[in-house]
């Protein structure tokens, strides 16, 4: 209790450098999932499949609690606002395990679409990404203050200003990440990208395997 007391002690008198240094970590691990040097143990094709599958559920429940939050503080519901949002928060973290997980130990896909179909896609996916980098610091910081601060505190905090940013970049960029996994996996199909594609065959179902350029 003494070591909680104090780290929640520091982080209310230091909030906006608790807020960089959990950010530079995140970017950090992120980052470092794409390098070669990466510590990330291998993960089968047909994990990295399922992975898939699982971080757009967890995203579709994340986005759903940032509604609902958003919807309990516009009508004075503080204590569901902080559930739903630290529900939100818990979720974006097994998120970023299972992203890690994915990108660090697996394969990545390429969608199997040519034209306006592709450039749209390229455009939400670089926007959910650019989204959910920009909104790190902000989600990050008003978690810390809404960790730290009771809500007769918060009043005299940028949590409420801070929070309407993170809630609206948080949102989109979730709902175009959901987006663009159901082009990628359930529309137009899938290449794999840096494997060897019998391989990433081999490990997935039938019914989910890329298809034939030659069909469309």
């Amino acid at each position: 209790m003494a070591v909680a007391d104090t780290l929640q002690s520091r982080a209310r008198a230091n909030p906006r450098r608790i807020t960089a240094a959990l950010s530079v970590l995140g970017y950090v691990l992120v980052l470092g999932a794409f390098t070669p040097y990466a510590p990330f143990p291998s993960v089968s094709d047909g994990t990295v499949v399922l992975l898939g599958d699982a971080i757009a559920a967890v995203n579709t429940l994340a986005l759903a609690s940032i509604l609902a939050g958003v919807w309990f503080i516009r009508r004075g519901q503080v204590r569901r606002h902080r559930a739903a949002m630290l529900t939100a928060f818990v979720l974006i973290l097994a998120f970023l395990v299972m992203y890690l997980l994915k990108v660090g130990g697996g394969f990545e896909k390429s969608i199997n679409a040519s034209g306006a179909v592709y450039y749209a896609y390229l455009l939400m996916l670089a926007v959910h990404v650019l989204l959910s980098a920009v909104s790190v610091p902000v989600v990050l910081h008003a978690v810390v203050l809404g960790l730290t601060h009771s809500p007769a505190e918060l009043r005299e905090t940028v949590h409420a200003r801070v929070g309407r940013v993170a809630a609206a970049a948080w949102s989109l960029s979730l709902a175009l990440g959901i987006v663009t996994y159901v082009m990628l996996n359930h529309v137009y199909g899938w290449d794999p990208r840096g494997h060897e594609a019998l391989f990433v065959l081999a490990a997935t179902p039938s019914w989910r395997r890329p298809r034939d350029r030659d069909d469309r």
